[in-house]
C-alpha cells in the first residue's frame, strides 16, 4: 500500500523503545533537561511531560534562539516558566550562549534530592541528569558542549541519537544522553507540520511539496514574516511555491515550475535560517 504523504506519519520503533528505556531510568536521576526548539516553543514540547516525569525538577533550553527575534523569545521564556514553573533558559550551539548557567541550575535542582540522600546515611554523589526531547532539536550537540567532546553522535537528520549512554559533564554531574521522546499518538497534524518545518520528523514521513505549501500558508499568516519571504525571494506577487519557481527561474521542460525542487529549496532556506528568524507558535 502506497503510503499517504498527505498525513505525516513520524513514531520511528526505535523512539517507542526509547520512550520505554526512559521510564525505566528516570528512577536514578535527579533532573531533567527538556531541551525545545525556540522556533517552536509550545509544538516541540512533550504533552505528556509532567505525567511521565512526575516530580522530577526540570529545567527547560529553547535551543536554537540564534534563529529567532530575542524580543519574541523573552515573551515566550515569561510564558513557560509561567505555565511550567520550571527555569528556562535560551541558548545555541554556535555562540555557548548560557551554557555556563546549565550546569549551575542543574545543580541547585538537583541538591534538595542529593540532601535527601545524604540524610538517609548515604554519601554525596553526582547529581544524574537526563536529557529529553523531540528528534533534532539539539540534544546531542548541547551535550557535546557540556562535555565539551564530540563522544556523542551528532546530526542534521531527525533521530540519529539511537542509544542511552551515560556521558560525565563534570566531578558533579553526570548525564544520561537519551533519543528524542515523540508522543505515542499523533493526532495533531498542525504540530506534526510545524515540527515537519523544523526537520523534527523524517523526511520519509511527509513530502515536501505538501509541507513547503504549509509552510507558507502559515507565514502568510504573519504580514510581517510574508514580507521577509518575499524579499528574500524576490516574489512580487502572492507568496507560493509557483511564484517562488518562476522568480528562481526553477523551471522544468515544458516551461512548468519545479514545485519539487522549490519545496525542497525554501524548507532548507527556512531550516537553516537564511531567509529570517521567525517563531511558528502563537502566545496564548
Amino acid at each position: 500500500m502506497k503510503k499517504d504523504k498527505t498525513h505525516i506519519h513520524w513514531y520511528p520503533g526505535h523512539i517507542a523503545k526509547a520512550e520505554r528505556l526512559l521510564k525505566e531510568k528516570l528512577n536514578l536521576v535527579d533532573v531533567v533537561i527538556e531541551v525545545l526548539d525556540a522556533r517552536l516553543p509550545k509544538s516541540s514540547s512533550y504533552n505528556d511531560i509532567k505525567k511521565l516525569l512526575g516530580d522530577k525538577p526540570r529545567l527547560l533550553l529553547l535551543n536554537k534562539s540564534d534563529l529567532v527575534i530575542p524580543e519574541e523569545i523573552k515573551e515566550w521564556v515569561n510564558y513557560i516558566e509561567e505555565q511550567s514553573n520550571c527555569p528556562v533558559l535560551t541558548i545555541d550551539t554556535k555562540t555557548n550562549r548560557n551554557f555556563n548557567i546549565i550546569e549551575k541550575r542543574v545543580l541547585e535542582l538537583a541538591e534538595p534530592r542529593i540532601q535527601a540522600l545524604m540524610a538517609k546515611g548515604l554519601l554525596r554523589r553526582p547529581a544524574r541528569v537526563v536529557v529529553v526531547g523531540l528528534p533534532n532539536v539539539g540534544k546531542s550537540s548541547i551535550i557535546n558542549k557540556l562535555t565539551k567532546s564530540s563522544k556523542t553522535k551528532t546530526g542534521a537528520k531527525a533521530g540519529v541519537t539511537r542509544q542511552q549512554q551515560w556521558v560525565r559533564i563534570n566531578p558533579n554531574i553526570d548525564l544520561l544522553d537519551t533519543p528524542g521522546i515523540i508522543p505515542m499518538k499523533q493526532e495533531d497534524q498542525e504540530r506534526a507540520k510545524k515540527l515537519a518545518f523544523v526537520n523534527s520528523v523524517s523526511e520519509n514521513a511527509y513530502s515536501p511539496e505538501i509541507v513547503g505549501k504549509e509552510l507558507l500558508a502559515l507565514i502568510n499568516e504573519n504580514e510581517k514574516y510574508r514580507a521577509k519571504f518575499k524579499e528574500y525571494y524576490n516574489v512580487e506577487n502572492d507568496l507560493t511555491l509557483e511564484n517562488i519557481a518562476n522568480a528562481r527561474n526553477w523551471i522544468v521542460s515544458g516551461g512548468e515550475p519545479d514545485i519539487e525542487r522549490t519545496a525542497q529549496y525554501l524548507l532548507r532556506d527556512f531550516r537553516d535560517g537564511k531567509i529570517g528568524k521567525f517563531i511558528l507558535d502563537k502566545l496564548e
